[in-house]
């Protein structure tokens, strides 16, 4: 098979209908089902049973339509393309696979892996993400080069890897479909993981729609910003709190309300109190 350039291309640059279907391409062949390995950079990490048991039962009707996309590896051969086909042969009981051997290096076998997965696998955002993210750390890409690679626009793979700020528990919601990633943009709104997660709690038990959760998101941002404000003193404020902390011996807080406000003096112990009271009396005199 002449070698193709063209990887940011997708795998149709690489592989043409004729490479696929014709079983007389150089390189294509019935390949024993245990001689193949997946991809260790398999950026899909579930597959769900329903979705494979009915590949299965195609596969076990029609056969396989569209060979695996494989290179040669110490004696084996692992998957760039068409991991799910080949679980799926495994299901239907079959002994042997059609596969096209490709000669590609480390790096050649991972993008087109991970193009082949993000262009036809219907990841789910997380698993998307993280493909990119394997753009960017294994590859060396920056997010215009991932976008060129992959055909989307450059917005849309910086707003993916921001999906992967969220913490674990929502990227797990995500991954399982209780939230949407319309839900997870509206809580990156946020500052916090309690924040977010008290978001996430109330998108989940309330049922909101991603419209609905970004109106939620302002209104907790707000509130945030308001009890930060309240917490922030002037240095005014502050000068007086070190001078009556000096004076009683003791840590002093002053706290403003909307109509005058209050005075806290921290104590220790029980000594630390006792001593308090007698310097209050001593002004009595």
């Amino acid at each position: 098979m002449t070698r193709k350039s063209g990887l940011g291309r997708g795998l149709d640059a690489l592989l043409s209908s004729q490479d696929i279907f014709d079983a007389e391409a150089p390189g294509f062949f019935l390949c024993p089902i245990e001689k193949i390995r997946p991809n260790p950079m398999q950026p899909r990490h579930k597959v769900r049973d329903e979705a494979l048991d009915g590949l299965a039962a195609s596969i076990k009707a029609k056969g396989i339509l569209q060979p695996l996309v494989v290179t040669e590896e110490d004696g084996f051969y692992q998957i760039i393309a068409g991991e799910r086909r080949w679980r799926a042969a495994q299901k239907a009981g079959l002994k042997k696979v059609p596969v096209v051997l490709r000669d590609a290096d480390a790096g050649e076998a991972l993008e087109l892996a991970l193009i082949e997965n993000i262009q036809r696998e219907n990841l789910n955002p997380v698993e998307e993400a993280l493909a990119y993210q394997h753009f960017f750390q294994d590859l060396g890409l920056n997010q215009s080069q991932i976008a060129a690679r992959v055909g989307k626009d450059r917005s849309t793979i910086a707003n993916m890897l921001r999906l992967l700020n969220l913490p674990g528990e929502i990227l797990e919601d995500i991954a399982e479909e209780r939230i949407t990633a319309g839900h997870a943009k509206a809580i990156l709104m946020l500052e916090g993981k309690s924040l977010k997660m008290r978001l996430r709690d109330e998108i989940i038990k309330r049922d909101l729609s991603v419209r609905q959760a970004e109106e939620l998101a302002r209104k907790l941002k707000e509130a945030g910003a308001k009890k930060a404000a309240k917490r922030r003193k002037d240095p005014d404020m502050e000068h007086l709190c070190r001078e009556l902390s000096r004076i009683v011996g003791a840590r002093v807080n002053i706290v403003a309300g909307k109509r005058g406000g209050k005075l806290e003096i921290r104590c220790r112990n029980r000594q630390e109190l006792e001593r308090l009271i007698e310097l209050l009396k001593g002004l009595e005199d």
